[in-house]
């Protein structure tokens, strides 16, 4: 170790408390890219093995293979597994009268294929033998026969043929240019009912029929998927081996490998992890370069000494760069162990949460990938030595004389540190001391006030992120009134009440709603509406007429009256042959002069009116069957929520104007090929999981085929809160660690600079300041650091915050508000005083205890 080397070494153990400080900067720094590196990771397994769960764990399928080709690829030794299945044929079934997908298409599957190719069974159960067949649920919905289990299935099977072409799977159908040439005739049993298989392609032209190959026919078509040993050469194995033959590639599984064939996910992902390392490095190059830029100005008289006896200037950046390696060979490694320690701890915190989102088959644990923690260690190495060169390069081109005197220290002119009347009235002396001191080391302190201001940006950009993610959950969570829905916008009204009738009775279930929602629309005279509307529109009365949409909400009997009676109305009015019916009609925003998309308006002017509604027909008012109806408008309540819309609606209104009214009056109001703009059953159930499975056994036992969609709506609502509960998990770590970070960088810059003025400070006391006087000036400079930063922190952090709200509204976050972020300012501005006053304070009571007259003899300081 030469000699510099050893004056490095010498100065880590003659100011410990800084080195330590940067040592943790540096553990900090380390551990936060470890742990997003390594979360990256994990989560990037974890989405591939949920991809694989769903789809098959392969790299790449070829379509249409002889046999022969399939016994060379499988023998092949950059191949670790391959599956194959018969391609038996084609078909045709009646009543399925899709032009994109006309045909059935039959896979012959073995042993090894049922195991490795996931098959999502609805009901029934896999075939055993070659005479039996599992059916998508596709077909039931688009077939016009019902099928269902138990029955048989007869097909004509063969191959396709445009011209002198067989066709295959990968060759989309063209209407009129191709055939279905027979070949054999043979009949299922249907024994299970499946989802659509994940291996197959969106875009084929069939419906995949499953079955067991059967030896006796020796078809020369088979599908062969194949998992490679090293997954970055399928792209390249797919295009050297398979020239002749067609063949997809798994991207559900290779997009999480980053070996998507879209360009634009991979640099999504990747430039996502670059994004976050660049923000944790550039925090972490300002505490470290801090450290050492500090390190050099208390060494810079040294400096001087070293480069008058001959050091050269690289010598000297030398030295500072061996002592960022040694703090880097302690650092380094602690912040991998404890990067690696705490995304564990973490990441166990969130996974019951992450199968409640996305697959719950599939756990999510910790991948520890030798590559991410190089890459951990080289960046730390990078910010380390970044922060080192350059105060090291500055310091080492500072002229020697320069360097011995310390004239550059601190350049200040009269003006520089001028303190006005008021000022010296106010604070002083001590506060004077304290403020001149401020003004003529402003680059000293710049560091400390931009920390500071750093950390509060961070802190509450982070709050009202989470604070807005809240607002989201909240609203979603608010805006069901129902556990279990189904929307029947396809279905029969007889059917669809045969149905409510059976469902409404499923164990679990304490509440039912029926209902069927109609497009209708009313013209009114401009002087009935509110001076609400009229602010909403711009505008003002004009004597003309106005027309406006309303849905028309029937409810089940028992529902409606059971709402009447609730709102103390009297039944006498609200029944019989010309009832009147209750109506909620209000407009976003329109009670204050803000944005609150939480206030709501009156369109009307009167709490009860007569109207002449007309329905719509293909988008266009009907106003030869209008029919006239009092209607009561209420305040103040929510109607029942409808069930979720199969069909688009079309643009978003402002106003909302519904009528609701029983069941029993549908006929009354209905007309045919009238809009529909909802239709089906709500429910509230004890148990909502069980009840939703026994639903769904039911409707498949009724053989239902029109469309409908069934929501498990409480599922939704804990996958909102998980969603939630993850996101507070992970941005409360980052920024906690971040914040760390920087109260590791204020303590490491205020602590050494009190110590820089060991001298100045000794002189102070020894012209007879009292120890109150002297802790006196200290607060007051621990209040300029915490005012300036304030002052330069918290407007930037509420325009973040302002941005953030901006970003999730364009985002498509609907119905949240701006919250001004008073708690996180409040705990930002208390959290940096303290931080201040007890690095301050430790730092002042180590000036305290040191002898007075040695420390006026310590011309190094």
């Amino acid at each position: 170790m030469n000699v510099f080397n050893k004056v490095a070494l010498q100065g880590l153990k003659k100011n410990r408390t800084r080195t330590l400080v940067t040592i943790i900067g540096v553990i900090l720094s380390a551990a936060m890219i470890t742990a997003v590196a390594t979360f990256g990771i994990s989560l990037l397994s974890y989405m591939a093995n949920g991809a694989a769960h769903k789809s098959g764990n392969w790299h790449v399928k070829f379509l249409d293979t002889p046999s022969s080709f399939v016994e060379k690829r499988s023998k092949n030794e950059k191949i670790s597994n391959s599956v194959t299945f018969q391609n038996i044929g084609y078909a045709k079934l009646k009543g399925v009268e899709d032009e994109k997908k006309p045909y059935l298409f039959l896979a012959g599957f073995n042993n090894k294929s049922f195991d490795s190719l996931p098959i999502n069974l609805i009901s029934g159960r896999l075939p055993k033998n070659s005479k039996e067949i599992v059916i998508p649920t596709s077909i039931l919905i688009r077939g016009g026969d019902k099928i269902s289990i138990g029955d048989t299935l007869s097909l004509n099977i063969g191959d396709r043929i445009s011209g002198n072409k067989t066709l295959g799977q990968k060759d989309p159908y063209t209407l009129g240019k191709e055939t279905l040439v027979e070949k054999d005739k043979r009949t299922y049993k249907i024994v299970g009912i499946s989802q659509k298989p994940g291996f197959q392609n969106s875009s084929t032209p069939f419906y995949t029929l499953i079955t067991k190959a059967d030896s006796k026919y020796k078809e020369n078509s088979f599908s062969l998927f194949l998992t490679l040993k090293n997954p970055r050469s399928v792209h390249s194995y797919a295009k050297d081996t398979g020239k002749n033959y067609a063949y997809e590639f798994n991207d559900n599984v290779l997009r999480f490998m980053g070996l998507s064939d879209s360009n634009i996910f991979n640099t999504l992902l990747y430039s996502v992890g670059a994004i976050v390392s660049i923000i944790i490095m550039i925090g972490s190059i300002f505490l470290i370069y801090n450290a050492f830029n500090i390190s050099l100005n208390e060494r810079t008289h040294q400096f001087g000494i070293l480069s008058s006896v001959g050091a050269t200037e690289k010598q000297l950046r030398n030295s500072v760069l061996f002592e960022g390696l040694l703090i880097s060979a302690v650092g380094i490694p602690i912040g991998i162990i404890v990067g690696l320690g705490s995304i564990g701890l973490v990441l166990s915190v969130v996974a019951k949460n992450f199968s409640n989102i996305l697959y719950s088959n599939v756990p999510l644990t910790l991948k520890i990938s030798a590559p991410a923690i190089i890459l951990a260690a080289t960046l730390s190495m990078i910010t380390i030595l970044i922060s080192a060169y350059i105060p090291a390069r500055k310091a080492a081109s500072t002229p020697v004389m320069e360097c011995i005197r310390q004239t550059k220290e601190i350049k200040i002119q009269n003006k520089t540190v001028k303190i006005s009347k008021f000022a010296k009235h106010i604070y002083g002396l001590e506060g004077i001391l304290a403020l001149k001191n401020f003004k003529r080391n402003k680059k000293r302190y710049r560091s400390i006030v931009l920390s500071l201001a750093l950390s509060i940006l961070l802190f509450i950009s982070t709050s009202s992120f989470v604070t807005y993610m809240k607002q989201t959950s909240d609203k979603a969570k608010e805006s069901f009134t129902y556990d279990i829905t189904l929307s029947a916008t396809d279905m029969k009204d007889n059917k669809m009440l045969d149905l409510y009738d059976k469902l409404k009775t499923t164990d679990g279930v304490y509440e039912s709603s029926c209902q069927k929602v109609l497009r209708y629309s009313s013209t009114v005279k401009d002087n009935v509406l509110s001076d609400n509307y009229f602010k909403s529109k711009d505008s003002h009365s004009t004597g003309k007429k106005v027309d406006i949409g309303v849905d028309l909400q029937f409810i089940n009997d028992k529902t409606y009256f059971n709402i009447i009676k609730d709102l103390g109305l009297p039944l006498k009015e609200y029944t019989g042959k010309d009832p009147k019916l209750i109506s909620v009609a209000t407009m976003k925003g329109a009670t204050t002069k803000g944005n609150d998309s939480d206030s709501y308006g009156n369109i009307f002017k009167n709490s009860s009116m007569n109207f002449t509604i007309a329905p719509k027909i293909n988008g266009k008012t009907n106003t030869k069957q209008g029919k006239k109806v009092t209607i009561k408008f209420l305040e103040k309540f929510v109607p029942p929520d409808i069930p979720p819309m199969l069909k688009n609606s079309g643009a978003k209104s402002p106003f909302f104007f519904r009528i609701m009214a029983p069941y029993s009056m549908k006929e009354k109001f209905e007309t045919k090929k009238a809009d529909v703009t909802a239709k089906g059953f709500t429910f509230k159930s004890k148990n909502p999981s069980q009840s939703m499975d026994k639903m769904e056994t039911l409707i498949e036992a009724k053989g239902i085929t029109d469309g409908y969609k069934l929501l498990n709506v409480h599922e939704i609502n804990d996958s909102n809160r998980n969603m939630i509960f993850i996101a507070n998990v992970f941005s409360y770590t980052f920024i906690i660690m971040i914040s760390l970070i920087a109260v590791a960088n204020v303590f490491n810059t205020i602590s050494t600079n009190i110590k820089l003025r060991r001298r100045e400070l000794a002189m102070l006391r020894s012209v007879g300041m009292s120890e109150k006087d002297f802790q006196k000036m200290m607060n007051f400079e621990c209040a300029f650091y915490g005012i300036k930063a304030l002052l330069f922190g918290l407007p930037l952090s509420i325009l973040s915050s302002w941005l953030i709200y901006k970003g999730m509204i364009k985002g498509g976050a609907e119905n949240i508000h701006f919250v001004f972020p008073w708690i996180s300012i409040g705990i930002s501005a208390f959290t940096v005083f303290i931080v201040v006053f007890i690095t301050m304070l430790y730092a002042t009571d180590k000036i305290k205890k040191e002898n007075i007259i040695d420390a006026l003899r310590d011309d190094m300081a």
